[in-house]
């Protein structure tokens, strides 16, 4: 097999769009041999993978359950650091996201202020939540509750249409002034939110989320006994201090350009390109695709185009934070560092080949849902999309033309100089 064709079959796409989009890139840039190198790694990235499992078996059963053992021993291992010093389960919530504060070393971004928050809620306010909280007058819920709590509560106790088509088209008015300089909150919210949250925790599967306009991560205090559980959290609430600070910084950008309101709502509400580039575009244009969207249908056309994910970015820096936490504390969970785009194909025990990925959060997923294969490879394959681009241009460049192009959904590399 072609290197060419390794790499549709982990995409799952047509071989033809990988070769055609590796030869267009080269003619701009006159790279070469670009597959063969990112097989050649990912091959020896999985066979010292299987090497410090002490596998020997090709049989894709025996190193799943490898991965999942190794998920669940460094689970063991995080939660003993993250409880150490909080016995306490409320504080154990809280020492966990400080926790991941330091290892992602994110600095301060650029968030709505926190009395134009109040305004959003005085210009609709929020009912379910007033009546929940036993409220009748918005002021008075502006006076005596937390405002990161009032607008995480959003999130799960208002109606979606209510939040899309009344509450946000308020955020159409927002301007760059409304904007200010601090560090990003890291919120365990109020027991009392736990109740009301448990459709938002059946649909989420975590209990972590965050908004993105308020600098704002917040954590719902439900204990969860399930391996994997802490390491999942851990990791997600790394992915969301680095995603936090990427839109932060695509905010700011759209401070000094026209339209910034439309632009600060497409991107809150994550947007993506839903027009096929030409034909004859086909590996020079690559679209930016905002979202996991295999989750919703692991069909979409957009999945086996070109792309690039900024969400498999965020993920990669958090596996690299996690690596620095291990050699800190002698944990020894570098075993996952740079695992994120590696996986190859494997027979099970009833002689069907299916793919295994060695990415940290598909197996941390699997582990806590035990689940099946299929239902966690998307994190891995969007990272080989973004291997293939970062052949190319480099992580740091890549970054800046994801940002650069955002509102567009798409980067032209017609537009670049050799």
């Amino acid at each position: 097999m072609e290197p060419y064709e390794k790499v549709a079959q982990i995409l799952r796409t047509d071989k033809d769009i990988v070769l055609t989009a590796e030869k267009e890139v080269e003619k701009i840039l006159g790279y070469n041999n670009v597959f063969e190198n990112i097989v050649r790694e990912n091959k020896e990235k999985i066979e010292k993978s299987l090497s410090s499992l002490n596998i020997t078996s090709s049989c894709a059963d025996d190193i799943f359950h490898a991965l999942l053992q190794e998920i669940k021993e460094d689970d063991r291992k995080l939660s003993e650091l993250i409880h150490k010093n909080s016995p306490d389960e409320g504080a154990s919530f809280k020492a966990l996201l400080d926790v991941a504060k330091e290892a992602s070393a994110v600095p301060a971004g650029r968030f709505l202020k926190l009395e134009k928050a109040r305004d959003l809620l005085r210009e609709n306010p929020p009912q379910k939540i007033m009546r929940f909280l036993g409220y009748e007058d918005v002021e008075e819920l502006i006076k005596k509750e937390d405002v990161f709590e009032i607008f995480a509560g959003l999130r799960f106790l208002e109606e979606k249409d209510w939040l899309n088509k009344i509450f946000f088209k308020a955020y159409e008015n927002i301007t760059p002034d409304d904007f200010e300089e601090r560090e990003i909150t890291a919120l365990v919210l109020g027991e009392k939110f736990t109740k009301a949250a448990e459709e938002f925790l059946r649909k989420k599967y975590h209990n972590l989320s965050h908004l993105k306009e308020l600098g704002l991560i917040f954590i719902i205090p439900v204990k969860m006994d399930i391996p994997g559980a802490i390491m999942r959290d851990f990791t997600l609430s790394l992915h969301y201090y680095h995603e936090v600070k990427f839109y932060s910084d695509l905010f700011e950008k759209y401070t000094k350009e026209e339209n910034f309101s439309q632009k600060f709502v497409s991107a809150l509400r994550g947007d993506n390109l839903d027009e096929r580039p030409a034909e004859e575009d086909l590996g020079k244009k690559w679209l930016i695709v905002q979202q996991y969207l295999a989750k919703g249908d692991k069909y979409d056309w957009r999945l086996f185009y070109p792309h690039v994910n900024p969400e498999a970015f965020h993920w990669e820096r958090a596996e690299r934070d996690v690596a620095r936490l291990s050699e800190r504390f002698d944990l020894g969970f570098e075993f996952w560092n740079g695992l994120g785009f590696v996986g190859d194909f494997y027979k099970t025990k009833a002689g069907v080949e299916v793919l295994v990925s060695f990415n940290l959060i598909d197996n941390a997923m699997a582990l806590f849902q035990e689940t099946e294969f299929i239902k966690y490879l998307y994190h891995h394959q969007e990272s080989m999309w973004n291997k293939f681009f970062f052949a190319f241009f480099g992580e740091e460049q890549t970054e800046k033309m994801i940002i650069e192009n955002f509102d567009k959904g798409i980067i032209d590399l017609g537009d670049i100089k050799k």
